[in-house]
């Protein structure tokens, strides 16, 4: 698959909201078409992913559920947040709002899940861009 082979060579892959899931092995999502279900991604990073995690209802009771019921551990990824991998391995998670959060979340063993809240390191703002203005470059 060529974007397996461009990820083997260094080439950066992103995505937002679903964009992101695609890259994991595992996700939730299916809340704009019903309730929440489990999906298989393209499994280039071996965790579970779930967007929106704390902004919007239902998203991260499905994910700890899904998790606790057998899908691997992953992330639970807020507005606004962005997950940097290094490889399989988390390099860090990096924000374009002070207020973003990212979790990790895995089975306990006793038929639930616990997160633990991870460190967001927040990029600042463009000085001279107006809040929510995409900048210089935006060609909407």
């Amino acid at each position: 698959m060529a974007l397996h082979e461009a990820w083997r060579a260094g080439v950066v892959l992103c995505g937002g909201s679903a964009g992101s899931l695609c890259w994991f092995s595992h996700a939730v999502s299916g809340f704009h078409e019903g309730p929440a279900r489990r999906l298989e991604g393209l499994g280039f990073l071996p965790w579970s992913n779930a967007v929106h995690y704390s902004d919007e209802p239902g998203r991260r009771s499905a994910f700890l559920a899904a998790v606790a019921a057998g899908m691997p551990p992953g992330y639970g990824v807020g507005d606004a947040a962005a997950l940097h991998f290094v490889g399989t391995d988390l390099a860090e998670v990096v924000s374009s709002r002070p207020e973003a959060l990212a979790h990790y979340v895995v089975a306990d063993g006793a038929g639930s899940a616990s997160e633990r809240e991870l460190p967001v390191r927040y990029l600042g703002a463009l000085e001279g861009v107006e809040a929510g203005s995409r900048g210089a470059g935006d060609r909407r």
